[in-house]
């Protein structure tokens, strides 16, 4: 049986204390990546508030656009380029189950899931597809009852807490902080008056809310438990779509309406104006919410939820369990509409539709039959000729490749270090070609047997130092800027947003700058090249990472790795992994030519740099499936004849 709404509304206090000291580290760093994109977010019934409350944030501190979509929506019209947010209270219902398989299956740059429950479908589906950014988090409270109270609330908070400390300062969320605790607090004379003005409402049929941007999500929230439970009818509306039009139900209706008002700092003086305007007999409730806009935002949440429960009083409604009719639980489990499959006009296997989407960028449904029939042709003869070659040696990117770029400080995961160490046994030699220095030799020993460290050959900062695992004296991370960088370097650190916003590596061969949260990888992008223009800097190379961009001397090249092999190997042939294949990429040399396989992003070139991994992979388990194929034929490495189709 639910719980009683009463029982739900006496653990919010509780809730917020939780979602104040819950680690929020991933759910920071899955922000972080989300601030780079617009963003889409799904939810359904109680979650959808919580997908108004992402949109809010984003918009609120990114900048960038945001918009709000149910599960159906997804279905239906395919956005690309945008971070993706599912949030699911319970991570069961068959509209977000379907959404999270439409979203997996097209790959998104960032598939960010909030999910209340680890062992719920949505959660387990999430782990088959490990660059989802799934992020756990269960309310103390536990299950909510018919609708959706301390898990919003939490969900809510969290994400108002993340966004106001990555994009903002500690001090800016401990002000929100202080007010929405004054809220939930028992008693207060705040919440006291809320009541009292609500009073003279529920004696009248319709409810019309208005509200501010700020104010908005309480006022969907309120509108949303209205409908649900049944507890009378709630119209919508901003102050201003208030005046165009709205306004005419008072007119023939006001007998039997009444106005609630959401005010905050933001729109104070226009609500003012707006309910001054208002016919006398008509009754008006106002609902203050003081504060900053997150603050407004968050209180206006536990105003719908505090509203709820009175105006359920006065309706003689349970909001926590108002009872559920037969034909309501039918509809709640009836499935979307299956996604019509759209037909070819060339046969492909499923991973082969995938892998030509990679490689041409768009969808092979858009595609006429002669423009398909060339990609899968390029797309066979490529493979063909790849799984006839046998390797001595198999040459990985690090980051986003051998380790989770979003976690590329921790050690590489126990099965990519078993399927090396099976290389290695197998007599085949391991090479890395990374942008990175001496952490990837600490980190590499920590995990692979002492015995194969001479059989391991790194390749550090782009190429610029090479030496074998063994070697503890290499990279030197000392040594000052070679005359090619030196001036760039000091031109760069002199750079105000340069300054503000990244952290400036320099290195004897290579500059790094790596973004932090203020700053987009194409805005720094694009500020490096200025600077080094306008210092007539040359004899360079600029390339990207998925989070930093590295400028290297002419003679850097990742391809240096490959050329240490081949005079130590001779005429041998070697595979190629990375993950940035596509200009400018900091893989884009690494993967050109044959035997090169990206796990992410490709290059436009139909006879090199193929990502040809399962559909709805990409990155460290994409590499995981690669080198689990890879099996020993006549004393070298060899893909398995059936492989990769």
């Amino acid at each position: 049986m639910a719980k009683p709404y009463a029982t739900e509304i006496g653990s919010l206090e509780a809730t917020f204390a939780w979602a104040k000291t819950e680690d929020i580290a991933d759910l920071r760093l899955a922000i972080r990546t989300a601030g780079l994109f617009p963003l889409q977010a799904i939810g359904s019934g109680g979650s959808l508030t919580a997908a108004h409350a992402v949109v809010s944030l984003h918009q609120t501190f990114t900048g960038r656009i945001a918009t709000v979509s149910t599960p159906l929506d997804v279905a239906a019209d395919p956005l690309v380029g945008v971070s993706h947010w599912l949030l699911s209270a319970g991570g069961g219902n068959v509209d977000i189950i379907a959404a999270a398989k439409t979203l997996l299956a097209r790959e998104p740059r960032q598939l960010a899931v909030m999910c209340g429950r680890p062992d719920s479908q949505l959660a387990d589906l999430c782990r088959q597809h490990p660059f989802v950014d799934l992020l756990i988090a269960p309310p103390p409270a536990g299950k909510d009852g018919f609708l959706a109270t301390n898990s919003l609330l939490g969900f809510v908070s969290l994400l108002a807490r993340a966004y106001a400390l990555q994009f903002g300062s500690k001090n800016d969320w401990d002000t929100v902080a202080a007010i929405v605790d004054q809220l939930l607090a028992d008693g207060t004379d705040v919440v006291a008056s809320w009541r009292g003005e609500t009073e003279k409402l529920w004696s009248r049929g319709t409810t019309l809310l208005i509200h501010g941007p700020t104010t908005r999500v309480g006022a969907i929230d309120l509108e949303s438990k209205f409908t649900e439970a049944a507890l009378g009818n709630l119209q919508l509306a901003d102050y201003r779509n208030f005046a165009h039009g709205r306004h005419h139900w008072l007119a023939k209706r006001g007998a039997i309406s009444g106005v609630l008002a959401l005010v905050s700092d933001h729109d104070r003086t226009l609500a003012e104006k707006t309910l001054d305007l208002i016919p006398a007999e008509v009754p008006i409730a106002v609902i203050d919410l003081s504060g900053p806009p997150v603050a407004a935002l968050l209180s206006s949440l536990i105003a719908a939820l505090r509203i709820t429960e009175w105006a359920g009083m006065a309706a003689g409604i349970d909001p926590g369990r108002p009872g559920v009719p037969d034909f309501g639980r039918k509809l709640y489990n009836l499935p979307l509409p299956r996604p019509r499959k759209a037909k070819l006009a060339v046969a492909l296997s499923v991973r082969d539709e995938a892998a030509i989407s990679r490689k041409a960028g768009k969808a092979p449904a858009i595609m006429d039959a002669a423009e398909l029939a060339r990609w899968k042709s390029a797309l066979t003869a490529y493979r063909a000729q790849l799984l006839e070659k046998r390797f001595s040696a198999v040459v990985f990117d690090y980051d986003g490749t051998l380790v989770d770029t979003r976690h590329r400080y921790q050690l590489p995961r126990p099965d990519i270090v078993d399927e090396l160490i099976r290389i290695l046994k197998t007599g085949g030699r391991v090479a890395i070609a990374t942008g990175r220095g001496s952490s990837v030799r600490k980190d590499l020993r920590a995990v692979l047997p002492a015995e194969y460290w001479s059989e391991i050959l790194i390749g550090y900062y782009n190429g610029a130092e090479i030496a074998p695992l063994s070697d503890a004296a290499v990279p030197d991370g000392l040594a000052a800027c070679c005359p090619e960088l030196s001036g760039l370097a000091k031109a760069l650190e002199r750079h105000p947003e340069l300054a503000a916003f990244t952290q400036q590596t320099d290195r004897q061969f290579q500059i790094t700058l790596q973004s932090k949260a203020d700053m987009g990888e194409g805005r720094l992008w694009d500020i490096a090249h200025q600077v080094i223009l306008a210092t007539g800097s040359s004899g360079l190379k600029v390339t990207r990472s998925s989070h930093s961009v590295d400028i290297v001397a002419a003679s850097v090249s990742k391809l240096n790795v490959i050329d240490r092999l081949k005079k130590e190997l001779g005429a041998a042939s070697f595979l190629t992994i990375g993950d940035r294949g596509r200009w400018p990429g900091n893989d884009y040399e690494l993967l050109q030519g044959e035997n090169t396989l990206s796990v992410d992003e490709t290059s436009v070139d139909p006879a090199s740099c193929w990502n040809l991994a399962d559909a709805g992979q990409r990155g460290v388990q994409a590499t995981l499936e690669y080198i689990r194929l890879l099996e020993v034929v006549d004393g070298q490495l060899g893909f398995s004849k059936d492989a990769l189709k």
